[in-house]
């Protein structure tokens, strides 16, 4: 399930220093490290390379950058984690076998259908009632063939997931040799941050500073921060505020007596929870809070009306508070990715000003009907939600500037009737999900040839309701005239009636002209 060392060596090495499920702790000697588990030679072969590897990168071992390595890969890790639960890859003669059975079951399930369709109507059925009764016996069938599907299924997208998974480690391994070169031109730097005690130092030095002077901005990124003295809210003139790459637990009270603060930087910190005087923070425009340990948003920073941009992906995040998009009205960009969040309320159909929503590597089950609303949006990032993401609502069709639209890497079996009215998309990915409308061999001719596939349905599809609506209404005007017909018939049968009567008058009254016509 790991990485090969051979082909990914960079990838490797970092992963085999991540923590595993039920695993020992690493030997301190490098030769006891097992990259590939189950495997004696290829662990052996892993040990060498890994010497050897850190000779012709000598900072790859460094804390600090093998930290932000790691934090590169966390879809990596979080990948090889749902892999690891579901099952090695089936042989490729398992997945043949299972795509032909899926191939042998539709084709029944087509022939099945086709014989209720053409099946005469029974003249004492009416035909309302007849189709109803096809209706039944063909979710019936549809059922038991999808049913019977399931097992097959789960071998072929088991083997796409790994598919994919073989991508991702590619893409990976290219993400941390650029990023160990960009670090390696500043380990002198990293190599020289200071401790502790000399950290301390430079933050009571930027309260003197800011005592004498109205200071606007303060970096005290990578400075190995555990924490934020009380003090900090007396610098009211304070306009941006960075504390990345710290070791911050929590963030003090007093942040919201930073009354002008208008970016504040939180990410790759230890943050479990946001006070929740962040609220109080109504000049806030720029909030990122990536990289943490957050369990929950506080409700009040729905109160940070002024933001722009929230980034906190890559936290632990179950859900979005139940308001926010009821009171960030302003914001334009919004990344909650590498969470996991299983649902978006409803309330995010009134983030009217939104551009970009980025929501990959999460467990969604399914967007609010009021993902419509936003007209704005132009960017949606809704990959690698795996099996938990099935469908897309109709009102996604109401997203006329979407320009970008990644679903890649879910269970998408049909597109929504309305996709092709997405007039301005021009980049689509639907890779890795079980596409049947619109048809494998359309997406592959690209976005344009999906859009006039799914225009075409839906012309179609307003066509043969309106035929129907038409066909009702004829039906009910010949409903109508027949009444009308019977009514007009008995009326002049209850004239001849009544004219008969008083023709022959009082008197003896043949039984025969009293019987009713």
């Amino acid at each position: 399930m790991d990485p090969n060392p051979k082909t990914f060596p960079v990838l490797s090495y970092v992963m085999s220093r991540l923590p595993k499920l039920g695993s020992k702790p690493p030997a301190s000697d490098s030769s006891q490290i097992d990259i590939e588990s189950g495997d004696v030679g290829a662990s052996t072969s892993a040990t060498g390379g890994s010497g050897e590897l850190v000779d012709q990168m000598p900072h790859l071992s460094h804390p600090k950058i093998l930290a932000s390595m790691t934090l590169a890969i966390s879809d990596v890790a979080q990948t090889r984690s749902v892999l690891q639960t579901l099952g090695e890859r089936p042989d490729h003669e398992a997945v043949d076998k299972a795509k032909a059975k899926i191939v042998e079951i539709d084709s029944r399930l087509s022939k099945q259908l086709e014989e209720i369709v053409l099946s005469p109507r029974p003249s004492s059925i009416e035909r309302l009632q007849f189709r109803a009764h096809q209706a039944e016996k063909e979710q019936e069938c549809r059922q038991a063939a999808e049913k019977e599907k399931q097992i097959y299924k789960a071998v072929v997208q088991l083997d796409e997931m790994h598919e994919a998974y073989e991508k991702l480690l590619k893409e990976a391994e290219e993400r941390l040799v650029k990023l160990y070169e960009s670090a390696s031109a500043f380990a002198d730097d990293v190599e020289h941050l200071p401790v502790k005690e000399e950290t301390n130092e430079e933050v009571v030095g930027v309260l003197q500073e800011a005592s004498g002077k109205g200071l606007e901005r303060v970096d005290l990124s990578g400075r190995r921060l555990r924490f934020l003295p009380e003090a900090f809210g007396k610098i009211r003139s304070l306009v941006a505020l960075n504390l990345s790459c710290n070791q911050l637990e929590f963030i003090p009270d007093s942040i919201a007596a930073l009354e002008n603060l208008e970016e504040l930087n939180l990410s790759s910190n230890l943050l479990e929870l946001l006070p929740d005087s962040i609220g109080l923070l109504v000049n806030l425009k720029i909030l990122d809070a990536s990289g943490n340990k957050l369990l929950v948003l506080p409700d009040s920073i729905c109160h940070c009306r002024s933001l722009v941009e929230l980034d906190v992906s890559f936290n632990n995040l179950t859900y979005l508070p139940t308001n926010i998009g009821y009171e960030l009205v302003n914001l334009k960009r919004l990344s909650i990715n590498l969470n996991k969040i299983r649902s978006l309320p409803t309330s995010i159909g009134e983030m009217r000003s939104l551009c970009h929503l980025d929501a990959h590597f999460n467990e969604l089950r399914g967007l609010p009907f009021a993902i419509g609303r936003l007209t704005n949006l132009e960017t949606l990032n809704l990959s690698s939600n795996f099996s938990d993401l099935t469908e897309l609502p109709e009102t996604i069709g109401d997203l006329t500037n979407l320009r970008e639209l990644d679903l890649s890497n879910n269970q998408i079996q049909a597109l929504p009737d309305t996709f092709g009215r997405l007039d301005n998309l021009n980049k689509l990915n639907l890779d890795q999900n079980p596409l049947v409308i619109p048809p494998v061999e359309v997406v592959n001719e690209g976005v344009e040839a999906v859009k006039v596939f799914m225009a075409k349905r839906w012309l179609e599809i307003l066509v043969e309701e309106e035929q129907k609506s038409l066909l009702e209404v004829k039906e009910q005007t010949q409903t109508g005239w027949l009444t009308r017909s019977t009514s007009w018939l008995g009326g002049v049968v209850s004239g001849v009636s009544q004219s008969v009567s008083g023709y022959l008058g009082p008197g003896p009254r043949d039984p025969y002209l009293d019987q009713q016509l």
